[in-house]
């Protein structure tokens, strides 16, 4: 796969996972009905959904910049990595597998997003720059 190709799959599953995360986390600041009343029947309380949303949207506000803040971007894709796996954890517990849906979707389009944000963006470790650190 060349440059090229990498960088367009990684941008468009950006798009997709900024897209999919931020319709969710502005629905959660929107106090949209639906989507509290799922958060609300799987247990969660009303002001974590504030949080999220807020979280939600300035994840894929990192996210969408770039060449930049990489560090950053790694954090939101961890962030969204938990969100993914509480949500199908929560929803497979309390409502069934049939809910679970989205969230093997959305992780499918995740994992390959930072697959190719990894080739993209290699992470140089080495045992020199661990040594400095240490």
């Amino acid at each position: 796969m060349n440059s090229k190709t990498t960088k367009t799959i990684f941008w468009i599953g950006a798009a997709l996972t900024s897209l999919w995360f931020g319709t969710s986390g502005f629905c959660e600041l929107t106090t949209n009905k639906i989507v509290w009343d799922i958060t609300l029947k799987l247990g969660y309380p009303a002001y974590f959904i504030y949080v999220l949303g807020v979280a939600k949207l300035s994840g894929i506000t990192v996210l969408l910049i770039p060449n930049k803040l990489l560090r950053l971007k790694e954090w939101v894709f961890a962030g969204v990595f938990f969100d993914i796996i509480f949500a199908f954890f929560s929803k497979l517990i309390v409502i069934g597998a049939a809910a679970t849906v989205d969230a093997v979707i959305a992780f499918s389009i995740v994992t390959v997003t930072y697959i190719m944000f990894r080739k993209v963006y290699p992470a140089n470790y080495s045992a020199t720059t661990a040594a400095v650190k240490n």
